[in-house]
């Protein structure tokens, strides 16, 4: 197939593209803009370098979200953030979190759909209800794993790591998952 033929077939697929796949899209752009502007604005002032990596990983991760970019777009960002990030925790890092949580839960959905396709309610509803629970239980993580710092309790890892096994066993079952189904 010729490079005008694969992007006549793609612009086809665009024009198709149901608006449940248009928004999440969408969705990938915006919390993936956040997630490079945020960290560049605040005072711990990322690597010049992610910024120059990070938009083209994203600009393909919006085209091609079945692709590896979005590991690599979350990864590069992830990397320039623990680089140069405060310590402590603060809104910025939570909200950088949530941004980064939020591009890899929509390219998850995007992933497994073709471009064109009709996404019903139903289908909505069961990827909706886990990922909301995801994005509220981020913070409420991060602020009590900061409780828990703060206060020098013996073995704080261990509640933070507990909280965060919580935190995902929560959600899978929010997703409909069930042991031991095959």
């Amino acid at each position: 197939m010729s490079v005008a033929e694969r992007l006549t077939l793609w612009l086809a697929q665009l024009r198709a593209a149901g608006r449940t796949i248009v928004l999440s899209r969408l969705l990938i752009a915006i919390a993936g803009t956040v997630a490079i502007v945020l960290p560049g604005a605040l005072p711990w002032d990322q690597l010049d370098l992610i910024p120059i990596l990070a938009v083209p990983l994203l600009i393909a991760t919006i085209a091609i979200p079945d692709s590896l970019t979005a590991l690599l777009f979350v990864l590069t960002v992830l990397i320039g953030w623990l680089m140069r990030a405060p310590a402590e925790l603060g809104w910025g890092v939570v909200v950088t979190g949530i941004a980064l949580l939020l591009v890899h839960l929509a390219t998850a959905f995007t992933a497994q759909l073709p471009s064109y396709v009709r996404v019903g309610r139903k289908a909505l509803r069961r990827w909706l209800a886990p990922a909301v629970i995801a994005v509220l239980i981020g913070p409420v993580v991060a602020v009590a794993a900061a409780l828990v710092r703060g206060a020098d309790v013996p073995g704080s890892l261990l509640v933070t790591v507990g909280a965060l096994v919580l935190a995902t066993v929560t959600v899978w079952f929010a997703a409909g998952q069930r042991l031991g189904e095959d």
